[in-house]
């Protein structure tokens, strides 16, 4: 999540950080909570770890973003806290997943999605494109795997291991801050609800009046998003087997097909009308320098029309 300073913050759990016996765990939502509520910088971040009482309860890998352009991960156990900032990166950004560098060699989860992760970043690197929307469009709904060297979303069927989207994936974000100096009401949290290959991201806004879309909050009688339920009604298309192991089966024919009628090639095409009429919103607001929250109205009334349309036509 993030605040009303342009601060933002998440966590992905570690599994080779603990080196204690202590049974108190599972304190990350109480941290970033925390953290949400008073922090404005990477700094601010760190003091609230350095002064947040021992054991701490976590297991994790930080990562923060401030206004002012600071960046940087943080180990993280019930007594230690290890720093890596991106300013000191080579390559200008890092990449981590359910294993701390920091932490105990070859323990750990997640080497494999890593290594997927580092070839589709230092590619993207050196064409210079790494935005929200090739981290949404194309790293959420990769299956190419590193290991066995080659791309699966042409399968009929697969093996649901090691891809970047696993069947237990529940969302995925990128908080997009702001240039130095720029007012962090722009800092914007682009949004997929569900498991990615079948849902849509959409754009929330703190800086302005009802910049969260109604397809994001819980609807009525419910804790649950619409968002999120149309996009589990299609993941179930996706991994259509119940009995045995059949979890583990996802059925990609109907993700990707070659005449581009597939789940996620529908839903692809949908983001690209999101981010096109967001970025213009958030291009007219930089340039007055405010919201115009009936203008902020309007459009995500369209967005949310256009995307409960193709979830019509696509959940069964």
């Amino acid at each position: 999540g993030y605040n009303s300073a342009g601060f933002a913050v998440m966590n992905t759990a570690s599994y080779n950080l603990k080196n204690d016996t202590s049974s108190l765990a599972d304190c990350e939502g109480v941290v970033m909570k925390r953290a949400l509520g008073v922090c404005r910088t990477v700094d601010d971040f760190a003091r609230l770890l350095d002064e947040w009482p021992r054991p701490i309860g976590v297991e994790a890998n930080f990562g923060v973003i401030d206004a002012g352009g600071g960046a940087a991960y943080f180990e993280v156990n019930n007594y230690e806290v290890t720093r890596y900032d991106v300013a000191d990166s080579p390559e200008g950004y890092l990449l981590r997943t359910n294993y701390s560098m920091s932490g105990r060699r070859d323990e750990g989860a997640g080497y494999i999605r890593y290594d997927n992760a580092v070839r589709l970043f230092s590619q993207a690197a050196a064409e210079g494109c790494i935005t929200p929307e090739w981290i949404t469009g194309v790293c959420s709904r990769s299956f190419y795997h590193t290991l066995l060297e080659r791309d699966f979303s042409g399968d009929e069927w697969v093996v649901d291991q090691d891809f970047i989207p696993r069947r237990s994936t529940s969302a995925s974000l990128v908080i997009e801050g702001v240039k130095n100096g720029e007012s962090p009401a722009f800092t914007t949290m682009w949004t997929i609800l569900g498991y990615p290959p079948c849902s849509v991201v959409l754009p929330v806004w703190l800086g302005c009046e009802g910049g969260v879309p109604a397809l994001l909050q819980a609807g009525a009688g419910s804790m649950r998003s619409p968002l999120c339920e149309w996009a589990n009604a299609l993941k179930r298309e996706a991994f259509p087997i119940e009995r045995g192991s059949g979890s583990h089966y996802l059925h990609m024919a109907s993700l990707f097909r070659p005449d581009g009628s597939g789940i996620s090639q529908q839903l692809l095409r949908l983001e690209t009308e999101v981010y096109t009429e967001s970025r213009t919103l958030l291009d007219e607001a930089r340039r007055i320098g405010k919201w115009d929250d009936s203008r902020v109205a309007a459009v995500l009334k369209n967005l949310e029309q256009s995307v409960k349309t193709t979830f019509g036509f696509l959940v069964k």
